[in-house]
């Protein structure tokens, strides 16, 4: 099931994000508006796009997040795999993603503090790289 619905999700990612996709959406909503004083622009002509475009969201949602955790996963994957094989980086950043949203902005702004400052010192001795629990322990 799993691997259908990935399958479905990728290739309807792909085709919506078309422009024939887009074109195809517009021309629908303009044939629907064409159509209203054929039905005298009934409550039902109105609940048509309603209910399609509703729906169509509803389900386009559900295929969008799948396609975007794929993604994230394999950059996540691909970012861990530069930080373990270049030789200046710093291992212990590798799964970070997994931290809270809150201890993720403070290593942000950490690292941020640190490039400015060696920015404004200049290219001086460096002290040994903060690990990513370092940087947590400091606030």
């Amino acid at each position: 099931m799993y691997k259908f619905f990935s399958a479905v999700a990728s290739k309807t990612a792909i085709w919506m994000g078309q422009p024939s996709a887009f074109v195809g959406a517009t021309l629908a909503c303009i044939v629907w508006a064409i159509s209203g004083p054929l039905f005298h622009y009934s409550d039902t002509w109105q609940l048509v796009i309603n209910t399609a475009t509703t729906v169509l969201t509803f389900l386009a949602v559900f295929l969008i997040q799948n396609s975007q955790n794929r993604d994230g996963a394999a950059i996540q994957a691909k970012l861990d795999e530069l930080l373990r094989a270049v030789d200046e980086a710093r291992p212990q950043f590798i799964g970070i993603e997994h931290l809270t949203d809150q201890q993720i902005e403070l290593v942000r702004a950490a690292l941020e503090r640190h490039a400015k400052q060696l920015h404004e010192e200049g290219p001086k001795q460096q002290s040994a790289p903060d690990t990513v629990d370092r940087l947590l322990d400091r606030f």
